[in-house]
């Protein structure tokens, strides 16, 4: 019996192609091909371009389940791609993330032209993680190419991908973050406003960003549309390499910022250590069926790894862009596939952004997992930012069902830090009171002290009542 797309549910960030769409179907998801994209379709999978995608790990492969649906006259084609288990943004990743999705778009395209088609868009949206590395996900983004026509994609791209990294790498590795104001790419006036005088000494910066953003200026203030100057397929390629060595050539070092080298000074004796990590461990391994984890406040990501050495998924969340830089590199240093690092401020989690507050989905809306980690973190939301306990044992109750958190009380010397500063207003932070407002959410399963430490590590599960129904 074939499926019907009618009752189909639309996926929300994908609604501006006229190509296709997303849709969920029993849980699934599947891509239409319209119509409309049959003669560029056909060119993609005939003339080899798909196979070479694939083979070579640019491009997320699918099914072709035409033959198992019923549906509107519009749809070609219907195709099931391999499913991306978390799916994560640009404002979220640390700089090499963001510079190999770069060089993974251009690598597209090159590859592209030789197969007589050109990327119709370079959105930084088209590319997600899988097996810890960039991958293509937009199977719709290629039409045919035209002999002389420049590279329709090539504003976009300077928009979403290298005026960010551009930011980053000569600014300040938080201007990452306007990728959430400006969800269509940061506009190059301001680009070129920010960077530096120097950079209008590079020649390939001068014409990408400075030149680029004054022409963009120039023809917004005139009726007609400027004439776009026929480029031969040689020179097109060539200037594709010019943009891949400038990308390429973009560095951030990632030193300075307060937890980069957080292992290096923790306040955690070679005995504590490997209490933490042992009791960690048993908790993960009591735990029924677990697959998935959420890492969160994991700097430079080592306890990460004793879940991915489990076989669990773990999304590896920090706050510090240079512990997130050190943590990515590190996996693909040692290939490790089920670990991916991510920028978050718990305190403002990724929102809800773009059309109708649909497009990009907040982090809370990406869960729930099977189990959060939280260790040496609580004090941060507690003390630093002075978040109540009870609040904290509320979001966390909406993240997963079981919750690893390590309790750091006021006699630790990372607290005495904290409060060395400010005044101590915190009379509820203490362990008593932690289980307290914690057991409104979560029945305590375990808890064990730390060796050599006066912090503790419980294991809890979410209560039956506030189970998602």
């Amino acid at each position: 019996m074939k499926m019907s797309i009618d009752r189909a549910l639309r996926e929300t960030s994908s609604f501006r192609d006229p190509s296709g769409f997303l849709f969920y179907k029993d849980s699934s998801l599947y891509r239409q091909v319209n119509f409309s994209y049959r003669k560029k379709y056909d060119h993609f999978i005939a003339k080899g371009l798909y196979e070479h995608l694939i083979s070579n790990g640019l491009l997320i492969p699918h099914e072709d389940m035409t033959e198992g649906f019923s549906g509107p006259n519009s749809a070609y084609k219907i195709l099931k791609p391999e499913f991306i288990d978390f799916i994560s943004y640009p404002y979220e990743w640390c700089f090499s993330q963001y510079k190999h999705a770069a060089l993974l778009t251009l690598d597209v395209q090159k590859a592209a032209l030789k197969f007589g088609m050109t990327l119709k868009d370079a959105s930084v949206y088209n590319v997600q993680f899988r097996n810890g590395k960039p991958i293509f996900i937009d199977t719709l983004s290629f039409e045919l190419y035209e002999s002389g026509a420049p590279w329709k994609a090539y504003r976009q791209f300077c928009q979403h991908f290298l005026a960010p990294l551009l930011l980053m790498s000569y600014k300040d590795i938080r201007f990452s973050q306007l990728m959430k104001v400006y969800i269509d790419g940061i506009p190059l006036d301001l680009a070129s406003s920010v960077l530096p005088l120097k950079t209008k000494f590079r020649f390939s910066i001068l014409t990408h960003i400075h030149l680029h953003a004054r022409a963009q200026k120039h023809y917004s203030k005139k009726v007609e549309k400027p004439r776009l100057r026929k480029i031969s397929k040689h020179a097109l390629v060539a200037f594709i390499g010019n943009l891949y060595s400038l990308v390429r050539s973009l560095k951030w070092k990632p030193e300075g910022t307060e937890w980069s080298d957080y292992y290096l000074n923790t306040n955690y004796s070679e005995t504590s250590s490997r209490s933490k990590k042992k009791i960690v461990t048993q908790f993960l391994q009591v735990i029924p069926g677990v697959k998935s984890t959420w890492d969160l406040g994991s700097n430079s990501g080592e306890f990460s790894r004793i879940t991915s050495k489990m076989d669990i998924k773990t999304i590896s969340f920090d706050i510090d862009p240079a512990a997130v830089e050190i943590n990515y590199l590190k996996n693909l240093d040692e290939n490790n596939m089920l670990i991916l690092p991510l920028l978050c401020d718990l305190t403002n989690p990724s929102p809800d952004i773009g059309w109708g507050n649909q497009e990009r989905t907040s982090l809370i809306n990406r869960g729930p997992v099977d189990t959060v980690l939280a260790l040496a973190l609580i004090h941060h939301l507690a003390i630093s930012n002075n978040i109540p306990l009870f609040d904290i044992s509320s979001l966390f109750s909406k993240l997963s069902r079981y919750l690893i958190i390590e309790f750091v009380p006021k006699e630790d010397s990372k607290v005495k830090y904290l409060l060395s500063t400010r005044e101590d207003i915190f009379d509820k932070y203490n362990i008593e009171n932690f289980e307290k407002e914690f057991s409104v959410f979560y029945r305590i399963l375990n808890k064990q002290k730390v060796s050599d430490s006066v912090r503790t590590i419980y294991l809890m599960e979410r209560k039956a009542q506030f189970e998602e129904h």
